[in-house]
């Protein structure tokens, strides 16, 4: 059983320092940005996105804790879920920012009970519609994504060009 916990502010140090980096080596990884570049940018992305931390209006971020399904006193941080309340036009909706289970929690359900709980937490806010971005290299996100209901809205590619001869 997974449960989103309010993320600390000791909590949220921990994840900002984390997500920042992955999200420059994500950028780097797409082809994005340059490996001079990304820390820079990714930093200035965070400071734009949560300029008060955890208690930035209209941003939610969670711990998610597995409970022991007999006792349910036990519990572990197996990751986290970030989402905002934006409009891009057609209205209010939640964005998913962030979301990571940590490596060794991995394909064991806590992903997809995580989702589940999002959703949860997306209706009670009144909202109706979950959006999301993930990287075309993520496969195991994508395919998580497409398993809970999420369908393809855009598309976008690039492509390398070398020197010619």
């Amino acid at each position: 059983m997974v449960e989103l916990v309010p993320m600390t502010h000791a909590a949220f140090e921990v994840f900002l320092d984390s997500a920042v980096r992955d999200y420059a080596q994500d950028k780097i990884t797409a082809g994005t940005w340059s490996e001079e570049q990304a820390l820079e940018l990714s930093t200035q992305e965070f400071q734009a996105l949560l300029p008060n931390g955890v208690d930035t209006p209209d941003h939610y971020l969670f711990t998610i804790v597995a409970r022991d399904t007999i006792t349910t006193e036990t519990q572990t941080a197996v990751g986290m879920l970030w989402f905002a309340i934006k409009d891009f036009g057609a209205g209010q909706i939640a964005f998913l920012y962030n979301f990571e289970i940590a490596e060794p929690f991995r394909r064991r359900g806590y992903g997809t009970q995580a989702l589940q709980a999002l959703e949860h937490e997306v209706a009670q806010l009144g909202l109706t519609k979950i959006a999301l971005h993930v990287f075309g290299y993520n496969q195991g996100a994508f395919a998580l994504y497409q398993k809970m209901g999420y369908a393809i809205t855009d598309i976008s590619m690039a492509k390398t060009i070398t020197s010619q001869p």
